[in-house]
């Protein structure tokens, strides 16, 4: 019976391992791809910002005629 209970256990031990390098496996993947797609992110923020700067009409400062 305690050799069955053995055997039973060390096969879940083994099924949850290849379980959590699977997971593993999947997060770094993940992670990459967060990382990946959060640098393009940042590239497209500073371009959209540069091209808003040179569209933006250079309006001087100037006091309303009622002053």
């Amino acid at each position: 019976m305690n050799e069955d209970r053995l055997e039973a256990l060390e096969i879940l031990a083994a099924e949850q391992e290849k379980t959590i390098e699977e997971l593993s496996a999947q997060f770094a993947h993940q992670w990459a791809a967060i990382d990946r797609l959060q640098k393009r992110l940042d590239a497209l923020t500073e371009r959209f910002l540069a091209l808003e700067e040179r569209a933006a009409p250079d309006t001087p400062v100037t006091k309303p005629p009622h002053w």
